[in-house]
């Protein structure tokens, strides 16, 4: 198979390392027959939503980036993926939170008008947004399935919601949290094989994890520690590596399978 230079990110927000091991059982799947790979990422500080959406986007801690809280609601100035990957000619997309909108497209978000755009001239062309924090997990990923159907992005990411909403309500140890992992990775499992035969590489990953306090912001494993698995279409996975990355190694890593240039700025390395 030629080499695939497309690439979707699945960046379910607060999906811990050990919940997603123990719960999703498709990527699972996946990882036990080499199709793909797992690592566990420890995630920066602080454990919050909209700083580390802008750091896996632009490789960068927070000291950095300046996004520090999720209260900082402005435009991302740093070099970051929706913006190499436009730089280069290529086609963007997310189906994702309307943070995501505000820190790449436009601010103030307008509920009307930002919540579909097709428009070349922004980073992120092809947007489906919402602003509910319990807006249905499957919706996101249907709406992420169209998006791919209907533009064929060369990069797309894909932004639930619902392990951050239960996890907030019921907290980490609830069956409430725990099952949401279960039926994210059913969601995903037509998806991925349909993505996967349409020649993308996909990064199933989290911003932050969630403790049994019902929040994460802090610096214990329980928010910090991550999943990411792999897949890379017609490449033998490695299995479960047992190896421990850095969440600063996601955006150069994206960047390398879109075959784009690496900003300057994205200081880590790429894992492939």
């Amino acid at each position: 198979m030629k080499k695939s230079n497309k690439v979707i990110l699945v960046l379910s927000d607060a999906l811990r390392y050990d919940t997603a091991v123990a719960g999703m059982g498709f990527l699972g799947h996946l990882v036990e027959t080499q199709q793909a790979s797992l690592y566990k990422v420890i995630g920066e500080l602080p454990s919050m939503s909209r700083p580390m959406y802008e750091t896996v986007h632009t490789g960068l801690p927070v000291s950095q980036h300046g996004i520090l809280a999720n209260y900082i609601v402005r435009r991302s100035d740093k070099p970051n993926i929706f913006q190499a990957a436009v730089d280069a000619g290529k086609t963007t997309a997310a189906a994702a939170y309307y943070w995501f909108s505000e820190l790449y497209n436009s601010i103030p978000y307008d509920r009307l008008d930002d919540r579909e755009v097709d428009d070349e001239s922004l980073l992120i062309q092809h947007g489906r947004f919402y602003t509910e924090d319990d807006y249905p997990d499957i919706e996101l990923f249907v709406t992420a399935g169209m998006l791919v159907r209907r533009f064929d992005p060369d990069y797309l990411l894909v932004h639930p919601m619902g392990m951050d909403y239960l996890g907030e309500k019921h907290g980490a140890d609830s069956p409430e949290y725990r099952n949401q992992a279960i039926y994210q990775d059913m969601y995903m499992s037509a998806l991925i094989a349909e993505w996967i035969q349409n020649g993308y590489n996909i990064l199933v990953t989290g911003d932050h994890g969630i403790n049994a306090d019902r929040l994460h912001g802090g610096t214990t494993p329980d928010v910090r520690e991550v999943p990411l698995f792999l897949i890379r279409p017609g490449i033998t996975g490695a299995g479960d590596t047992n190896e421990v990355i850095s969440q600063l190694q996601i955006a150069p890593t994206v960047c390398d399978l879109l075959g784009v240039a690496i900003p300057e700025s994205m200081k880590h390395t790429s894992i492939v």
